[in-house]
């Protein structure tokens, strides 16, 4: 059962997903690095601290169109830091400062690049804890990275927070009442860096779809069709979602891992919930009733508002191994 409760004020859970992105928080200095990519693009990283041998390293991935400057992950960078925990942040592909160079991004199921980044971290910091925390889009990707690869991973300990480890249940709930709000702010920013690759001569001839098919991409599952599936070598739309999907990873998973959900997640329904039989041993899973999507708001104010997230994401890799 989860320790999670909200306060009287932030019991809906749009309160809590937009109270969680948008209140005033902290924003932590932080150092970028070029990663480089075997296929010619690159990875942003964001470090806050020195990586070094005798304390763990976190390595934070955000969401759909998310980043460094997202509230979740500046908070989280912020708790580490308390604790003497280095934290650096995955940007996915045309995610950092800078628009990546090919016409590919990224996508739910994309456990590649975050593999070549966690090696590299764990090369550079021999003996040090090498966590990892996922984050919504993230999560699913943390989620399918470590079914696939089981034992043979860097990481020591991980958590994934709101993943949509269902993504055809999870696109089908975002076109939906109120959280269509949710699908157009995100899909806003999608379209936007797709435009911004049309307009880039070097890659524009490879991209599939033109202007007039993005303004006519009006939910996700049209944009998928349009954007996400033939770039990444998907055959549609369904072929993604089935096949970048992290829920049936989850029996695979031999490190501990920690999945969190709220089951009023305006983003998500019960399609993402995992059935006991599908949990590997390794997977303590926490279902709260409420919390929104990536919200988790504990107490305090509107304006400072105090989260359960941070606290229970560092006690769960903090723990003495076998506690969950």
């Amino acid at each position: 059962m989860s320790r999670f409760r909200p306060p009287w004020w932030a019991r809906s859970p749009h309160t809590q997903t937009i109270v969680a992105a948008y209140a005033p928080g902290p924003r932590p200095a932080l150092r970028h690095e070029t990663f480089e990519l075997p296929d010619g693009d690159f990875v942003q990283l964001s470090w806050a601290g020195e990586p070094a041998p005798d304390r763990p390293l976190l390595v934070l991935i955000h969401g759909l169109d998310g980043s460094a400057g997202s509230a979740y992950i500046r908070r989280m960078i912020t708790a580490a830091a308390a604790r003497g925990i280095t934290t650096v942040t995955h940007h996915h592909r045309g995610c950092g400062a800078r628009l990546n160079r090919l016409p590919r991004a990224y996508h739910s199921g994309d456990t590649a690049d975050i593999g070549r980044v966690f090696a590299a971290l764990a090369e550079r910091t021999p003996g040090a804890p090498l966590w990892a925390v996922g984050y919504s889009l993230g999560g699913n990707q943390l989620v399918k990275y470590l079914g696939e690869r089981g034992g043979d991973t860097p990481l020591a300990r991980a958590a994934a927070v709101s993943a949509p480890l269902d993504l055809a249940a999870c696109v089908e709930r975002l076109d939906r009442g109120f959280s269509r709000i949710y699908q157009r702010h995100l899909l806003d920013g999608l379209r936007a860096k797709a435009r911004r690759k049309l307009a880039d001569p070097a890659v524009a001839d490879a991209c599939p779809f033109d202007a007039a098919d993005l303004d006519r991409a009006r939910d996700f599952r049209a944009y998928d069709d349009l954007v996400t599936a033939p770039l990444h070598g998907f055959a549609d739309a369904d072929d993604y979602y089935a096949r970048s999907s992290g829920l049936p990873y989850l029996a695979r998973v031999e490190r501990p891992l920690l999945v969190l959900h709220a089951a009023d997640d305006p983003f998500m329904g019960p399609a993402v919930i995992p059935r006991p039989d599908q949990l590997a041993p390794a997977v303590t899973y926490e279902l709260c009733p409420r919390g929104g999507h990536i919200g988790f708001i504990e107490g305090g104010s509107p304006w400072r508002p105090r989260h359960y997230l941070e606290r229970r994401l560092l006690g769960f890799l903090e723990a003495p191994m076998g506690t969950p």
